[in-house]
């Protein structure tokens, strides 16, 4: 199967049934050993310095790993994206454009796939097929959700990672099923290790990954992961067709459309606090002054750049705001 680079999630049942292999970028780029080097290949072709590490990471490693094709988001993620396609462009790279429609109304979603299944020459029934098959794995990441929340036996770390696979399923449906399978299994027989905090993370997937582990160090716990879980569409066995399950997927569209899925989350999640995670540079971090006026629960927005670990000044924020969080525990018991 050919290799097609994305630029973030996309209606991937498209992709799979036009026999394609689908790479998230983002993921290719983060989980490299020696990351930094594709930032590195993006500022010497020309890329600024005051741009997203996200950006410059993905032109990175589709440059490094010969991807010849991807699909760019042109409407519903970063801003940039318009001109990193251009840049690719001229490498060579062949380039298919996808939107979530800024509109966010059925019609104008079921347009944008309708155009995307005729790029890729496949019917509804084929991609019908290739989401059935899909939601079968989604149940599985739906599973491991819910051995974080409610059992308290996956921790937030894998939480994050199986849930953020979903966008390209480690390129091999099958393979990335089995290793759900053996996970769930070994999480089930742990024994629950409930925290004091319980913790929502909210924003872009983190460069820092880290910050999953540090947070355990102040009896807490992030037992939401909100992007993430969009990336694994927990709602897919409710939606009739795939337009219906992309129209329901949140991280797209508008903050407020959001916000209802946050609301319900921190609620039936029964969150502490929240940390936002922005990346900086993106105009992503704007979201944050509407999120503190719409959502009723403390939240402390941190920024990423280049760095893959926590900075010591981050490190002071979060153990401060999870020192208050407990205190305010503490009052209300």
């Amino acid at each position: 199967m050919k290799k097609i680079g994305l630029t973030t999630t996309v209606p991937v049942e498209v992709l799979l049934a036009a026999g394609y292999t689908p790479v998230d970028l983002n993921n290719l780029f983060i989980i490299s050993e020696d990351y930094s080097r594709y930032i590195d290949i993006a500022e010497r072709d020309g890329f600024p310095k005051s741009l997203c590490a996200w950006i410059k990471g993905i032109y990175g490693a589709c440059v490094e790993n010969d991807i010849k094709e991807i699909v760019g988001v042109m409407e519903g993620d970063c801003s940039n994206t318009k001109v990193l396609i251009e840049v690719l462009e001229l490498r060579g790279v062949k380039v298919y454009q996808f939107s979530f429609p800024h509109s966010h109304k059925k019609e104008d979603v079921h347009k944008e796939i309708d155009k995307f299944m005729s790029i890729f020459n496949v019917s509804l029934e084929e991609v019908e097929k290739v989401r059935n098959r899909l939601n079968k794995i989604r149940e599985l990441a739906k599973e491991i959700d819910e051995l974080t929340y409610i059992s308290n036996k996956a921790s937030g770390f894998e939480n994050h990672l199986y849930q953020v696979s979903l966008s390209d399923l480690n390129g091999n449906i099958d393979t990335f099923e089995e290793e759900l399978t053996k996970v769930i299994s070994k999480i089930k027989e742990r024994k629950s290790n409930k925290k004091k905090l319980r913790l929502g993370y909210i924003g872009v997937p983190p460069m820092t990954g880290d910050i999953y582990e540090f947070v355990e160090n102040f009896n807490a716990q992030f037992v939401y992961n909100e992007v993430q879980r969009e990336f694994a569409f927990p709602r897919a066995d409710k939606a009739l067709n795939i337009y219906e399950q992309y129209y329901d997927y949140t991280y797209p569209y508008d903050t407020n459309f959001r916000i209802k899925e946050l609301k319900k989350q921190i609620n039936e999640r029964k969150l502490d606090g929240i940390i936002h995670y922005t990346q900086a540079f993106c105009y992503r971090a704007v979201e944050d002054i509407v999120l503190k006026q719409k959502l009723d629960i403390p939240i402390l927005n941190i920024e990423g750049d280049k760095l893959n670990t926590l900075d010591a000044r981050t490190k002071l924020r979060l153990e401060a705001f999870l020192d208050m969080l407990s205190d305010l525990k503490e009052e209300l018991r």
